[in-house]
Formats: structure tokens, sequence, C-alpha cells
């Protein structure tokens, strides 16, 4: 019998790689990232003026990270001056589908999320930190 074969993926299990891969999608600026890039190629500059808050630093990491786990591609662009821009790849578009349905699912119940955060505010029970949700921002792609 073969045990390596059933040996099952466990995001609960620290040590599991499948854990490691949810932690590099779910990861804020990943997100981000492939919520920018779902309508195509875009250059570094454009990603950075686009995902309002991130550094050039860690869109840097970000993306050679994501690069790194195959689900973007760096594509540097032969013309006076070269430019680069940054796609995703087929893995990466796979995160299509799941990555809107979140976003959509934080829109649609955002009044819902802002009730009980005021709710508990007023009970005295504050979170450990607060987030700032600006509904007036459109993020569909």
């Amino acid at each position: 019998m073969d045990r390596v074969a059933d040996v099952q993926p466990n995001v609960l299990d620290q040590n599991c790689e499948s854990r490691q891969a949810l932690e590099r999608i779910a990861d804020k600026w990943t997100c981000l990232i492939v919520y920018a890039l779902l309508d195509g190629p875009r250059r570094h500059g454009e990603l950075k003026r686009m995902i309002e808050g991130i550094s050039q630093k860690m869109l840097t990491q970000t993306l050679r990270s994501m690069e790194t786990d195959g689900l973007v591609k760096r594509t540097v662009i032969d013309v006076i001056p070269p430019h680069v821009e940054y796609g995703l790849t087929a893995l990466g578009r796979t995160l299509s589908d799941p990555l809107v349905a979140i976003c959509r699912w934080a829109m649609d119940h955002l009044p819902e999320v802002r009730a009980a955060r005021d709710a508990n505010a007023r009970a005295g029970r504050s979170p450990e930190r607060s987030f700032s949700i600006d509904a007036t921002r459109s993020t569909s792609p």
C-alpha cells in the first residue's frame, strides 16, 4: 500500500504545502493585484496607481512572489525605452471566479458588516484593529 497516495492536503496543517498556497492567494496584496490584472496585462506603474495604498516595495515583492508561484508572467517589451508588463498566467486566471465572488460578497454585504461593527462598538466590544471601508469606490472588473 502506497502511504504517500493516502496523504490528503490539509490547509489547517501549518506544514502542508496547500496551506502555503492558500497563504499566498489569501494575501491582501495578491488578491488586489489579481483583481487589477483580470482585464489584462498592466505595467508596474499602472498597478501602483490602481491599487491605492500599496507601496512600491510591496508591489515589487508581491509581483515577484506571484511570478515564482506561477500566478503572474513578467514580460519585457522590447521598445525604446523598454518596459515590463505583468499579466496573469493560466494558473492565475483560475483565481478569477472565486476572487470576483469574494469581492462581490464584500460589496453586497458591506451594510451588514458595518451594522455589526457599529453594534459591537456601541456594546463596547471593539475589534483588535479597525478597518476603513470605502463603499463609494467601485471595484468591478
